[in-house]
This record gives C-alpha cells, sequence and structure tokens, in this order.
C-alpha cells in the first residue's frame, strides 16, 4: 500500500469508527451480541496470552454464509491433516455466535479486530499467525498492509466480486492494485472470474480456479440437509400433509409477498426464515395487518385458524435444516431487494428452487441454473403461477433438481483442492 495512503487511512479510521460505533452496538444488541467478548476488537482478551494457540492459520470470515464456509475449510483440513491450530475471526455478531457454537474443540473463535496497525499489533502477537486466509470478497487494507510488512502470507478464497463490486474496484484501480498485489494467493471460483481479478490488479501466478467452497457436494456434510423431530414436530401443528413452502432468507416485504401467494394455494403453507431474526416483531405485524395468523418458532404454539396461519422461524443457524422439510424453496432478496440469497442448500437437499429475477450476487451460477432448467425464476407478479407449475408436477421437481445438482457438480471437492493449496503456501512451496 501507498505510504501516504496508509497514513491517511490509519488516521481517518479511529474518527469512523466511534462515528459508527452507536449504529453497530445497537445492532449487535438487537442480534443478541453485546458481551465483554467485543473488546476483542480492540485486541483486549480476557484469556491469558500464555493459553492461546500459536502459529495459527487466521481465517477471518465476517457473517453467517462466511463463517459456514470457514467452519467447513477447518473442520475439513482437520480431517485430512489433524495437528494444525486455527482461529477464526467473525466480524458479525451472528457470525461469531455461530462460529463459537460450531467450531471443532480447540479452534479459538474470537470476534475480528478493527481494521488498524495498532489492534492488529496486539491480536497478532498473541496468535503469531502463519497464515491469513480471507473468505470471499472481504479485502481489509489495514490488515493485508500488515501482514506483508510482517510477512505473513495472505490468501482470498473462494474468491468472488459481483459486477457492482468490480466496477467499484475497476474505478479505483490505482489504489486497489497496490493492496491486491500483496495477495499471495487468490482461490476462484470458475474460470471466467481469472480475467476479473487479472484486470484489477491481482497477479496472475497467484490465481487458482477451485471451484467454490459453498457449492461443493462433497466434505463434512456442510450442504446436507437433515430432518429434525422436533421440527416435524412443529410442522404437524399447521395439520398433516401439507406442502411446505419455505421463503428462505427473506428480505423487508418478501414475507408478506410470499405469503400472500401461498394462501392462495389450497392446503399450502407458508413458512418464513427471515433474513435477520430480530426483524421478527416486524414481520409479525405486516403479516398480522394482512390477516395472518403468526406463529413464532421462538415462542411456538399452535394456531388456532389453520387456514390463516404462518409459521414465522425467528432463529439463526436453522435453514439448512428446515430446508429438508420443504417441498419448495423461495429465495429471498430476490424480489424486493437486489442480489438475492444462497440457493444451493436446497439445490443440494434436492428441494426445488423459485427465485425472484434479482440473483446478481450469484452470476454466472444463477445464469447457468436458468438455462438448464434448475430453478423457476419468475417476476413478484407470476410468483403464484411459479409456485403452482413447481407444486403440480413431482415429475417436474425431479427434473428440476437433478438439472440444478447438475450444475453443481464443478464445484465438487472445491474444499480439498483449496485445502491443499493453502497448505503449499503455508509450507512456502509454489502454489
Amino acid at each position: 500500500m501507498n505510504l501516504a495512503v496508509r497514513v491517511l487511512y490509519h488516521l481517518l479510521l479511529p474518527f469512523v469508527c466511534l462515528c459508527a460505533a452507536p449504529f453497530w452496538l445497537l445492532k449487535m444488541a438487537r442480534r443478541g451480541g453485546f458481551d465483554r467478548r467485543l473488546w476483542q476488537r480492540l485486541g483486549i482478551f480476557s484469556t491469558p496470552a500464555e493459553l492461546e494457540p500459536c502459529g495459527v492459520v487466521y481465517v477471518h470470515a465476517v457473517s453467517v454464509g462466511e463463517v459456514m464456509m470457514a467452519l467447513r475449510l477447518v473442520r475439513d483440513w482437520l480431517d485430512h491433516y489433524p495437528g494444525q491450530t486455527f482461529v477464526i475471526a467473525a466480524t458479525t455478531s451472528t457470525g461469531f455466535q455461530l462460529a463459537d457454537q460450531k467450531a471443532p474443540e480447540g479452534v479459538r473463535v474470537i470476534y475480528s479486530p478493527v481494521d488498524h496497525a495498532f489492534v492488529l499489533r496486539r491480536t497478532f502477537r498473541r496468535f503469531e499467525p502463519a497464515l491469513v486466509v480471507l473468505i470471499d470478497s472481504e479485502l481489509w487494507p489495514g490488515l493485508l498492509d500488515f501482514a506483508d510488512r510482517k510477512g505473513i502470507p495472505v490468501a482470498l478464497v473462494n474468491a468472488r466480486l459481483s459486477p457492482r463490486s468490480a466496477r467499484r474496484y475497476g474505478r479505483l484501480r490505482a489504489l486497489a492494485a497496490p493492496m491486491l498485489a500483496q495477495l499471495k494467493l487468490v482461490c476462484v471460483q470458475v474460470d471466467e472470474d481469472i480475467e476479473v481479478w487479472s484486470r484489477l490488479g491481482v497477479p496472475p501466478g497467484v490465481l487458482e480456479v477451485t471451484g467454490s467452497l459453498k457449492y461443493d457436494l462433497d466434505g463434512d456434510g456442510a450442504l446436507r440437509s437433515a430432518r429434525r423431530a422436533e421440527f416435524e414436530k412443529m410442522l404437524a401443528g399447521f395439520g398433516s400433509g401439507r406442502p411446505v413452502i419455505l421463503a428462505a432468507s427473506t428480505h423487508s416485504g418478501e414475507e408478506l409477498l410470499i405469503a400472500e401467494a401461498v394462501r392462495t394455494i389450497p392446503g399450502a403453507l407458508a413458512v418464513v426464515l427471515p433474513r435477520h431474526a430480530e426483524r421478527r416483531e416486524a414481520v409479525r405485524a405486516d403479516l398480522e395487518r394482512a390477516g395472518f395468523e403468526v406463529v413464532l418458532r421462538s415462542r411456538f404454539d399452535p394456531p388456532g385458524d389453520l387456514g390463516k396461519a404462518v409459521f414465522v422461524v425467528d432463529s439463526t443457524g436453522e435453514q439448512r435444516d428446515w430446508i429438508a422439510h420443504a417441498d419448495v424453496v423461495v429465495v429471498g432478496k430476490s424480489f424486493l431487494a437486489r442480489g438475492g440469497q444462497n440457493p444451493v442448500e436446497a439445490i443440494a437437499a434436492g428441494v426445488p428452487v423459485v427465485c425472484g429475477p434479482h440473483m446478481e450476487n450469484f452470476e454466472p451460477l444463477i445464469t447457468e441454473l436458468r438455462e438448464r432448467g434448475g430453478v423457476e425464476s419468475v417476476f413478484r407478479a407470476s410468483l403464484e403461477e411459479g409456485l403452482r407449475a413447481v407444486l403440480d408436477s413431482a415429475h417436474n421437481r425431479r427434473i428440476r433438481s437433478n438439472s440444478a445438482r447438475a450444475v453443481l457438480e464443478r464445484h465438487r471437492g472445491a474444499n480439498v483442492r483449496v485445502i491443499e493449496r493453502l497448505r503449499m503456501l503455508l509450507s512456502g512451496e509454489r502454489v
């Protein structure tokens, strides 16, 4: 990083953090993440330094999606090569809670430190990372620069840039290129990504096509849904034999949109999983104003009127197993917001997928799925028609699910390929 840019960044960052801190703390309090471990963001830990793991692979993951990939990567690494020590650094409170609950024994979970040299120095002195792994598209200038000056290799895995982000980096190429040049390994998902990252300044010699960690059908079962007796019992409270239409990772307004489409389908039950569980009261209010009886998973009580009931699953980290109970999954953030949410868990479970037009964050995967009939892609006005088309034919559902799984095949084994390249980088070998 250019010296002037580095100095300016580290001078401005504390003021930005101070201004933003009240909003961050409020969001964490709403999501149940407000506790004394937040001091870790400033490099302050309650555990004595001599009890911490050293020489770690330091995996930086921002929120729930990135943490799930990090957990899978770490589990598979330990399954194949036991003995390596890890730190998973999560940014959001929901990501931290998931990592804290699910991390393998011996894996240290912390809140990611503020991206300032002073704080990073305290954290890195404690854990002495031998390798830093960034998940997805989270590039932190301070972390990259500090690691580079300390001689710690940094890898970006499951590298992804939306078209919008690529344009933004392109406009700022003079600033972005020196930062990207500090990466020692970039594992991209498909061949088409090579040109994008090269154009932005990543040296060609560090780019590797490994497939997507999100879409890998092998590994420790991270994509595999499992039916739960507890969930079966709750769904039975809405009446037996009803087709379950699961609205997954919905954003504001989509819960009502999907619920209204579902109630036009005889016997169908709408099960809604908001992207952020703390929105439960806003979701409940929207649905009740439209005449629905809302049942919350957190305070479950069987509905009085089965015909008007909507089940709102206000929890974190359960979506994969709720998918196992669904007949159709509707992808959130694809109708009333842009970008879309991940359809792959449903595809891996063999559940047909309906999505809206806005799935930009999953290109080129979503285009291939649409072209091969792997998803039912509809506009807002035709959601009801799309749901009926999927539900009306078991044969078509099987064809659609099989087509979607075939699209994922080129990502099979991505986790192992990434681990092998990371181990080569860790050992000092050429990748």
